[in-house]
């Protein structure tokens, strides 16, 4: 059965999953084994086509597998298929933590922070937009951070 099973795999492993598999289904059905139609033999043989044949199915049914370097932009076949992104559930598990966090802010914190690392703008014009002195900007910034900080190791 072994050597049947590798000849319509081409793969050893998944042939001796197939037979295993064939034994599980005769020791679970005793009585085709011992009702006298045909060889058990053949019985199993059948049994082990039938897997083989489910298998190759089901894989078929299934997209293929891209390996990491056809994920890449100008991979091999990127032409004739859409390139494959990566999950992308971390981030946004990440970006809900953060959200939270920054709404545990004061608003003159999440201002500066707004100010400084979402406009790219340094501590002179963060101040100008905010109408304060940049040396509260500064201090607002470092207390902001510890704060986030804190909030984002608690959560």
């Amino acid at each position: 059965m072994l050597v049947y099973a590798t000849r319509l795999l081409d793969d050893r492993a998944a042939a001796e999953d197939v037979v295993q598999e064939a034994l599980i289904r005769a020791w679970r059905n005793p009585d085709v084994l011992t009702n006298g139609r045909g060889s058990v033999r053949g019985w199993l043989l059948t049994v082990v086509r039938n897997i083989v044949i489910d298998r190759v199915r089901a894989r078929d049914a299934r997209p293929r597998e891209v390996s990491a370097d056809r994920m890449a932009p100008g991979g091999a076949g990127a032409g004739d298929r859409p390139p494959v992104t990566g999950d992308h559930a971390d981030s946004v598990a990440a970006a809900v933590t953060v959200h939270a966090a920054l709404g545990t802010l004061s608003t003159e914190h999440r201002a500066v922070l707004e100010q400084v690392y979402l406009h790219g703008r340094n501590l002179d014009e963060a101040a100008a937009v905010l109408g304060v002195p940049k040396g509260t900007v500064k201090s607002r910034s470092y207390y902001a951070l510890r704060a986030l900080r804190a909030a984002m190791e608690r959560a």
